[in-house]
């Protein structure tokens, strides 16, 4: 039972979720940033981006799994595809962020990349949190409170004597 209720207790609200996302997702988004950069000074950065994206997904995806979201353990099979999901529209908002700033600045510096590459990620992040906190992630809560509130025992009071005994050892096996 207190296994249980720690599982319970370890579940953030949204404000702490969400503060929590920002850090772990903001910390693999800014390395990736960085990473991004450096991966396309030797391959083209649409590669070099979809590269960081699956390793940053994978690991971001178990530090929401682990830290985020309190699920407490390892992300799930299922939990890695769904968040793969919303990796590949933030990969596409990246992508066309980048393609836009292409076709309207003909050769624009490091830190203006990196200040349209981050504000698409940051927009991306917005609704990447919605959709694993509300999604991705929801269903284990939901287990985990079924968990909780089914590990609980039940009490059974038997007020009269009018009842006969198999009745009332059926009540307290209830």
């Amino acid at each position: 039972m207190k296994t249980a209720q720690g599982q319970e207790q370890s579940t953030p609200g949204a404000f702490t979720a969400f503060v929590r996302f920002v850090l772990c997702g903001g910390g693999v988004g800014l390395a990736s940033s960085f990473a991004v950069a450096a991966l396309a000074s030797w391959i083209p950065w649409v590669l070099a981006n979809a590269l960081i994206t699956a390793v940053s997904t994978l690991l971001a995806t178990e530090l929401h799994a682990r830290f985020t979201f309190g699920a407490g353990g390892r992300a799930t099979g299922r939990q890695h595809v769904q968040s793969a999901g919303s990796a590949a529209a933030a990969y596409a908002v990246t992508c066309l962020a980048m393609l836009v700033l292409q076709q309207l600045v003909a050769a624009p510096g490091a830190v203006l990349e990196q200040v349209v590459y981050l504000s698409a990620s940051a927009l991306a992040g917005v609704v990447r949190f919605a959709v694993l906190r509300l999604v991705v992630f929801a269903r284990h809560r939901s287990q985990t409170a079924a968990t909780v509130r089914t590990s609980r025992p039940v009490p059974a009071t038997v007020t009269g004597t009018s009842a006969p005994a198999g009745a009332a050892a059926l009540c307290r096996a209830a």
